[in-house]
């Protein structure tokens, strides 16, 4: 039996890296399915992505949340703990999430940054429709916890909880099968943990969440396979788009960029998107829905 009010969140990640990944998702947005993105708030291209987002109001904007490969916004005296003299955090996710584990320094400073990155989304006026973070380090208990501290503050209503079925994604690809049972194992321990957090302080997060063990191949071919197997009514899907600017930067993805952004213009993947009573949308247009609320919002 077809399914009835069914939503699908379709973001794409890093808006503000460089102009390459902003024209990326500026053209997904108005020719493809994408809905809905997720800022870095000190990203290179940052200024230019908030400017375009101003002039596609239809685009919901999050903060992508950045405690690792990338900079602060805080000044380096002010974080010592946290990043080097050029104001860099680690690029390492794992030594990053023991040493803010374990560090009360460096948990203290992370409270001040997060602070700061939200403050700054908040200063380009744009309406916050969800928070994420870089490498899905957010999600980390501890950082977890600093966001559901500011949540009334900064009117955080969704946050991101990596959720996908590995069986599901090893019929559609294998390869790199290790790092998807790790990642696999490792995401649904923290996805357990933030589902009661998040539960219990009211703040909302999609059913499924797929791209953590896709990352980077989230092809035309992949979403045509995923999307008729989704058996929840509201899921997002993330990615990377991006364009090829010769001579410009991007992010650690950048040889996914173009497939991806393929993927997100296809008109097949409208097609499948609406043949399985998929509405696209975003957060911020469903905060007021029952639905929504239904799940504590």
């Amino acid at each position: 039996m077809p399914h009835t009010h069914r939503f699908a969140i379709i973001n794409g990640d890093d808006f503000g890296f460089s102009q390459s990944v902003n024209q990326g998702i500026i053209q997904a947005h108005k020719q493809g399915v994408l809905t809905s993105t997720s800022l870095m708030v000190t990203g290179d291209a940052a200024k230019e992505a908030i400017a375009l987002a101003r002039n596609h109001p239809n685009l919901a904007v999050g903060l992508h949340l950045v405690l690792v490969c990338g900079r602060a916004v805080l000044p380096p005296p002010q974080i010592p703990h946290l990043v080097d003299s050029m104001g860099n955090f680690s690029n390492s996710p794992l030594q990053a999430g023991l040493h803010y584990q374990f560090h009360r320094a460096a948990r203290e400073e992370l409270r001040q940054e997060i602070r700061a990155q939200l403050s700054k989304f908040c200063d380009s006026g744009l309406p916050l429709s969800h928070v994420d973070g870089h490498l899905h380090l957010h999600v980390h208990p501890v950082i977890l916890g600093i966001l559901v501290e500011l949540a009334q503050e900064f009117d955080i209503h969704v946050i991101r909880l990596p959720s996908e079925e590995l069986l599901m994604n090893l019929k559609l690809d294998r390869q790199g099968l290790l790092t998807k049972l790790v990642w696999s194992a490792v995401f649904g321990r923290l996805r357990r943990y933030g589902e009661d957090l998040l539960t219990s302080q009211g703040i909302s997060f999609a059913n499924k969440v797929y791209g953590l063990l896709q990352t980077g191949k989230i092809t035309e071919e992949y979403l045509i396979g995923l999307i008729p197997q989704i058996q929840t009514d509201l899921v997002e899907i993330y990615s990377h788009p991006a364009v090829v600017n010769t001579g410009e930067p991007l992010n650690e993805l950048s040889r996914a960029g173009a497939t991806e952004l393929a993927a997100l213009l296809s008109e097949q993947v409208r097609e499948v998107l609406i043949a399985n009573n998929f509405e696209l949308t975003n957060f911020v247009n469903i905060r007021s829905s029952t639905y929504l609320k239904s799940r504590g919002s």
